[in-house]
């Protein structure tokens, strides 16, 4: 199991928010490069990449911090990128940029038949994300609810052929109150493709608790407070996740 570092942006810094609040968010760099570089040196084999301002805004709003980020380590390790991407002209700008994966959330809800054209115009470069409160579907930057269920919309997500699922419980996000287990547990039961978990990942404790479920489907967990507030050393928990891996019998992952 993987475990990816988030960078999530906003006006150009990189941030982290308390439950989507753009209200309520920590400033943890001015460099996001910088913070990209620090991450790949600890270890890190794939980066998360969140344009905030972008997933309001519905275009893109911190493309010169994502490019220079893409120039730092987009040779070294995979990058994916979330939030405000709506149209197939910026998926292709951003994918001839370098960036490995991109996430279609919003949009993916909202216009269905647009993520349907995205996996067939860019096959293995989409993944779905999938934000949700108490089962239900969360868009445009977890500012409105939806009367989505999680899991019905990503079998359909599924079925158009994205990649992998990102879930974020966002009543969990940035509370370091751990991560909902059996809500992403039933996500990836109810699916063929990988699913990357996100949200409340507060301690080495919650990176174990999903390395014991990662034979249902879940391959990576997405943290972002925990190590940026020191409360998870990230060296020590993807060593630890890879100790795991080493150990766990064959077949079992």
């Amino acid at each position: 199991m993987l475990l990816i570092p988030a960078i999530d942006l906003k006006d150009g810094d990189c941030v982290r928010l308390k439950q989507g609040d753009m209200d309520e968010a920590t400033i943890f760099s001015e460099h996001p490069a910088q913070v990209a570089r620090h991450w790949v040196q600890q270890g890190a084999r794939r980066l998360h990449l969140v344009d905030l301002n972008g997933a309001v805004a519905g275009k893109p709003r911190n493309e010169a911090a994502i490019k220079a980020i893409i120039r730092e380590v987009g040779d070294e390790i995979p990058v994916q990128l979330g939030g405000g991407i709506r149209d197939l002209d910026t998926i292709e700008r951003y994918l001839d940029d370098g960036l490995a994966y991109v996430i279609i959330g919003t949009a993916a809800v909202k216009t269905p038949g647009f993520l349907h054209d995205a996996c067939g115009a860019f096959p293995g470069h989409i993944i779905v994300g999938i934000d949700a409160r108490d089962g239900r579907v969360a868009v445009e930057g977890w500012s409105k609810m939806t009367g989505h269920d999680a899991v019905d919309l990503a079998r359909k997500f599924e079925d158009y052929g994205a990649e992998a699922v990102i879930y974020t419980d966002i009543g969990r996000d940035g509370m370091m109150t751990g991560v909902n287990i059996e809500a992403t547990v039933k996500l990836a039961r109810a699916l063929r493709v990988p699913v990357i978990a996100s949200g409340g990942i507060a301690s080495i404790r919650d990176v174990r608790a999903l390395a014991a479920v990662e034979s249902e489907g879940i391959v990576a967990a997405i943290t972002g407070r925990a190590i940026y507030e020191h409360r998870l050393d990230f060296r020590k928990a993807q060593a630890e996740l890879d100790r795991i891996a080493a150990q766990a019998p064959a077949g079992a992952q």
